[in-house]
């Protein structure tokens, strides 16, 4: 696969000429918008701009495009005055340089033509890779390297609230509280009954299943869980031996996950060596980002957006829910075959029984699309509180659009998510509200 530096980039874009660089058009969502002279709110407004009109983007600064304006002047534009065309052909990334090249903490582009990313039968099949899982551990970031980080970049934590998030609960500080009472009572009887027959002790098994579970249960579940299942993503494709890029993603995702409800999680982060774009989130807070989707990336609040939407599945519990529904609905059989766990009740034994059967397949498993606009609100909840601009998503998904419907390196993400402009016009029907205050930020 070929990749191009960041500074090869900018060199190529150099060179193009008008319509190469025109080959990223935006069109204009809103009844108007004003190009201004610099990258600056109030430098000076050049043109207005009305729905519909259609322009050439040059460059992306920060959070501006840079657009040509008729007889060759330079004019700048917020990343969501516009809307970026779908880029119309595979190789993308042709398109999406243009807003990668010449940017502090900047990536690669790589060619997207004849990506073949990890498909649900390769997560079901991979096997559990120690020394990869050993290596991701390793790189994990405490909370004070993860605020020196922030320091140095000027990031201040920030009060923001918000009423949709999940409650931290007393469990999730610690997952080694005994299970529920009615849970306990149940696991006791499947144990003297399993003596007096297999269809007994198969029944009550199944009824431990299906009996509520307490928050320590819940959470014991999925610190079990994550390590299994990230293991097995790991086996299917290795960490990226970029060891920058590594502590890079583990500071500014440990950052991150400190703004959320629940930080007290294992957070565990990194970057498989795969050029698809596309993230996972296991349960109990171990996160992957693809390399592909890290180059794409022009800033550190780009990368915090990412992680902030996937940290914000693990807060949420989002896939080990999906998991529980998945339990409940193998009661039947696992009656009629009497193949059911007798009451142990042990988290452990439950991951591993569960990855034996799927291995990391519910990752590339479609969330509920409430859950997916969610995790970008979440995302940019979590951008204000860490100190950076919560418009950082919206240029991210912009990226992803440039790239185009037909990206081989976007068809596992366009699979299990919302397609990237029903993304963004949910956000532009939520507008920033109380995270306005935060706009300004670089």
């Amino acid at each position: 696969m070929r990749l191009i530096s960041a500074c090869l980039a900018a060199t190529l874009l150099a060179g193009a000429g008008a319509a190469d660089a025109a080959d990223v058009t935006a069109s204009v969502r809103k009844p108007e918008v004003n190009v201004y002279a610099a990258p600056i709110p109030g430098s000076g407004m050049l043109k207005t701009l009305k729905q519909d009109d259609t322009v050439g983007i040059a460059s992306q600064q920060g959070l501006w495009y840079e657009v040509k304006l008729p007889g060759g002047q330079a004019g700048f534009l917020r990343i969501n005055d516009v809307r970026l065309n779908y880029g119309s052909s595979e190789d993308g990334s042709a398109n999406v340089r243009v807003l990668t090249s010449g940017k502090t903490g900047a990536g690669r582009v790589s060619e997207t033509a004849g990506v073949r990313g990890i498909d649900e039968s390769e997560l079901r099949a991979a096997a559990f890779d120690q020394a990869q899982f050993d290596a991701m551990v390793a790189n994990r970031a405490d909370t004070g390297s993860a605020a020196a980080y922030a320091g140095e970049r000027g990031w201040q934590a920030t009060a923001v609230a918000w009423d949709e998030e999940a409650r931290p609960t007393r469990s999730d500080e610690n997952a080694s509280q005994p299970s529920s009472p009615a849970t306990g009572t149940l696991q006791g009887l499947a144990g003297m009954l399993g003596s007096f027959g297999q269809k007994a002790g198969a029944m009550l098994g199944a009824t431990i299943r299906v009996a509520p579970k307490s928050g320590a249960e819940q959470a014991a579940e999925e610190l079990a869980l994550g390590p299994q299942i990230a293991g097995r993503v790991l086996g299917a494709r290795p960490l990226w031996s970029n060891a920058e890029a590594q502590r890079r993603v583990s500071v500014v995702g440990r950052w991150v996950a400190s703004q959320t409800s629940r930080p007290d999680l294992p957070w565990t982060f990194g970057v498989i060596d795969t050029s698809e774009v596309n993230a996972f989130a296991a349960p109990g807070g171990y996160v992957l980002m693809t390399r592909g989707l890290y180059e794409l990336l022009s800033s550190d609040a780009e990368l915090a957006a990412v992680l902030g939407h996937e940290i914000s599945h693990a807060v949420e519990r989002d896939h080990y829910h999906v998991l529980r529904k998945q339990e409940l609905a193998s009661v039947g059989k696992d009656m009629v075959s009497s193949e059911v766990n007798l009451g142990t009740g042990i988290a452990q034994t439950y991951a591993k029984r569960y990855v034996e059967q799927h291995g990391a397949a519910i990752l590339a498993t479609s969330l509920d699309r409430q859950a997916e606009f969610r995790a970008d609100q979440a995302a940019e909840i979590y951008l204000a509180r860490a100190g950076m601009n919560p418009m950082a998503l919206y240029a991210v998904l912009q990226k992803m659009t440039a790239l185009g419907r037909e990206s081989a390196s976007l068809a596992a993400l366009y699979k299990t998510h919302p397609p990237l402009d029903a993304r963004m016009d949910r956000i532009d029907e939520r507008g920033y509200s109380t995270l306005e205050p935060y706009l300004g930020r670089p």
